[in-house]
């Protein structure tokens, strides 16, 4: 099944564009890859923030302990 792209007209006026199946394809995965770096980027974060935080109270208990 290798549809290309295509237009359907609706009554009321309204036009759709229909993505043909490769281009339908890689836009899948560019979006999925886009899901997966942002996964990557807040996971490496939050592992630098707790990396800071445990730091910060060590300095602290240091100091005020």
């Amino acid at each position: 099944m290798n549809k290309e792209r295509y237009k359907e007209e609706y009554e009321e006026g309204s036009d759709l564009l229909w993505p043909s199946d490769k281009e339908d394809k890689v836009t899948r995965q560019f979006y999925k890859d886009l899901s997966h770096l942002s996964k990557k980027i807040n996971y490496s974060k939050k592992k630098k923030l707790g990396l800071f935080e445990k730091l910060i109270r060590i300095i602290q208990g240091k100091f005020w302990g």
